[in-house]
């Protein structure tokens, strides 16, 4: 297998915006007066408080957790008192529990973060619980509880643990930073995982062309271990998908409404399995993460140490506030498959890798036209998809004929909408196709 440039069928060439915050090292942002913190950040059952209002709470504390296998706990990111338990407006849409606790400044870790064992010592048993209950997600997409991906069935025979650094999402570099910064804590956690997913023989860390430093420094780091591989990847989006990376790399194709396991993989992003690092090494639990805070709509772009539960507001105070012709349209990760918020009063949560913020020439809507069957979408669709067919039937409400075009095995890159020369809304239109389909499923 050549290590260099893999890729996958389709896509698109979109510009990086890159440059505003690639070459910012990590600072820590300011300490918060006070913190939301979700108890539904992720992609499963909601956590259920298990501190109340005028508890005293540390650093590290879990203060939610829930009984449901496909969960994960939260934790406190400051020491300080419980002010209240209510519902609040989240990044991702969603209207949930945050428990809000005033900080008193103190920082004191509470007394179960400590490190483990050493790697060798642990077994893969102990390894998935030390991830379980750090509350440890995906940090570069959905959100999913990284303890469950790691806990394949049986019959599900897993060969190969591939790390995502591609960072194909433009603006963003947080992993691109944590890459280039803290090489050592991303082996050693890949190590961790690969220990814990019993039969990997192989480790690799897949990293776009266009992070050369970060390539150099994981290769320097892995170099005594054979199992352990850096490969990589041309700079083309969606690279980053994990269902792209598989084929990209191993040549094995995902099966419609499968998973990574049903081809013996599991990927795991560049943050998350840094925070199994930390999880073990340290005995944090993730309630703290790197964010992008970028684009032209912000002052001061940089990437921050942010923890979990810290408003938009005080990150883009931080960062010098907005600029003269600023907001245009504040988004939740990239400009490709990022959430756009309607206040900035909303927390920071696990899966929140970029505050982009755009300028109001940006964000000028465009004329929409009608579609002239050029193609061009089901030319870049990385899933082989009829992006155009999918739009028209969710436009005129058959969502049984979108299902029928596999409408539940688009990704949402949104890389049919970029390319669309009549600037048609397919990916949106695709996402309501989707939603309703899930929901008859459902019955609800």
């Amino acid at each position: 297998m050549s290590l260099k440039n893999l890729t996958f069928k389709g896509g698109v060439m979109v510009p990086g915006y890159k440059e505003f915050t690639r070459e910012k090292p990590i600072e820590r942002a300011i300490e918060p007066s006070v913190v939301a913190i979700p108890l539904h950040q992720h992609t499963s059952a909601p956590c259920e408080p298990i501190v109340k209002v005028g508890d005293s709470v540390k650093v590290g504390q879990k203060i939610g957790q829930s009984d449901a296998f496909v969960s994960a706990p939260v934790h406190s990111s400051v020491s300080g008192i419980v002010k209240s338990i209510t519902p609040m407006a989240i990044p991702t849409g969603l209207t949930v529990n945050c428990v809000v606790i005033e900080s008193d400044g103190k920082n004191e870790l509470h007394e179960l973060v400590k490190p483990y064992k050493s790697l060798k010592e642990l077994t893969s048993e102990e390894i998935i619980n030390i991830i379980k209950e750090a509350g440890i997600t995906g940090m570069g997409g959905a959100g999913f509880p990284t303890h469950v991906k790691l806990s394949p069935p049986p019959e599900k025979k897993i060969d190969t643990i591939i790390i995502n650094g591609a960072e194909c999402e433009p603006y963003i570099t947080a992993d691109h930073r944590n890459m280039v910064e803290e090489p050592e804590k991303i082996i050693f956690g890949l190590r961790a995982i690969m220990k814990a997913v019993v039969g990997v023989k192989k480790g690799i860390v897949a990293v776009e062309e266009n992070k050369p430093d970060a390539i150099e420094a994981l290769k320097n780091v892995c170099k005594d271990y054979e199992s352990i591989k850096v490969v990589s990847l041309k700079a083309k989006y969606p690279q980053g998908d994990e269902k792209r990376l598989i084929d990209a790399i191993l040549g094995r194709q995902v099966p419609s409404g499968g998973l990574p396991m049903d081809v013996g993989a599991v990927v795991c992003n560049v943050s998350t399995t840094k925070a199994v690092a930390e999880a073990i090494s340290m005995g944090k639990p993730l309630y703290e993460r790197v964010v992008t805070v970028t684009g032209k709509g912000i002052k001061e772009p940089k990437n921050l140490i942010v923890k979990i539960g810290t408003s938009f507001k005080d990150i883009i105070e931080q960062c010098g506030g907005f600029t003269e012709n600023a907001p245009g349209k504040i988004i939740m990760g990239g400009p490709m498959m990022g959430i756009s918020q309607f206040s900035i009063d909303v927390p920071v949560i696990k899966g929140t890798g970029s505050i982009l913020i755009l300028t109001k020439e940006e964000a000028e809507p465009v004329q929409v036209s009608s579609c002239i069957k050029c193609g061009k979408c089901v030319e870049v669709c990385p899933v082989y998809l009829q992006p155009l067919y999918l739009s028209t039937y969710s436009l005129k409400e058959k969502f049984e004929k979108a299902e029928e075009f596999h409408a539940l095995d688009c990704i949402e890159c949104g890389a049919c909408s970029y390319i669309c020369p009549a600037k048609r809304p397919l990916v949106e239109s695709i996402r309501i196709a989707k939603r309703e389909i899930i929901a008859k499923r459902r019955g609800i």
